[in-house]
């Protein structure tokens, strides 16, 4: 497999509104974590902290110029690994648990950490079998009906279970931008793992469905309308009656 280097493995997409993508363009884009980066007057919010292979604060130093809150929108491996590299790490109650004591099983890097997930390597292959995703207890949980004050801007936090019991989505009302972790996104959606619960899954699309949604930065995958989301939610919902 194609190895490259570690200066290559992030990229960044800056969008619009303080918000930027960042990525890791050598993870095949079903297992590709999106991380988001928004940024406010006072502080800054991290969504998800990726596979954890290349440090972060190594690579984009920039992220730590500014006080930073890095949020989990739930603790599977692709969104975590990355958290034991910052000071402020928010996460629901239902998975702080997870977050301060990650395992290959509880993570689910033990089904998709293999060659399959990888287009390259970053420097040296990686070795599966040693894999581990590093412990990064939360300084702060948080739950529905939470907010996260960036100064100029404010994101509410959403409790949306269903893909894992503490997932959460950042709800900014004042430019109608939702940012869905791995509850809906624009791909395959996981409603099957370990912890997944469909009744909660369905409430949760439901919820979203009613608000006035203008644009959705998922967990992977591309960015989509409101429109488009009600498109999904209710293929998904559609797809699952009794």
């Amino acid at each position: 497999m194609k190895i490259v280097s570690r200066d290559l493995w992030f990229e960044v997409e800056h969008r619009y509104d303080g918000i930027s993508l960042i990525h890791e363009p050598y993870i095949r884009p079903f297992y590709r974590c999106n991380l988001w980066h928004v940024q406010g007057r006072d502080r800054d919010v991290l969504i998800d902290s990726g596979s954890g292979l290349v440090s972060l604060r190594e690579q984009l130093p920039w992220l730590t110029e500014r006080p930073l809150l890095a949020v989990a929108s739930h603790t599977h491996f692709d969104h975590i690994a990355g958290h034991h590299e910052f000071p402020e790490r928010l996460v629901h109650p239902a998975e702080a648990d997870i977050l301060a004591a990650p395992t290959r099983s509880n993570t689910l890097a033990d089904p998709y950490v293999d060659d399959e997930m990888f287009e390259a390597h970053p420097d040296c292959p990686l070795c599966y079998a040693e894999y581990q995703v590093k412990a990064a207890p939360a300084t702060r949980l948080i739950d529905e009906g939470d907010v996260l004050d960036l100064g100029d801007r404010v994101l509410q936090v959403l409790h949306t279970p269903g893909h894992s019991p503490g997932g959460i989505s950042l709800w900014e009302e004042k430019t109608q931008t939702l940012f869905s972790g791995d509850i809906v996104y624009d791909g395959p959606l996981i409603d099957d793992a370990y912890h997944s619960n469909r009744n909660d899954y369905a409430n949760s699309l439901l919820r979203l469905r009613q608000l006035p949604v203008r644009t959705v930065h998922g967990g992977h995958f591309p960015s989509f309308s409101g429109e488009r989301l009600h498109q999904l939610i209710d293929d998904w919902l559609r797809s699952h009656k009794p």
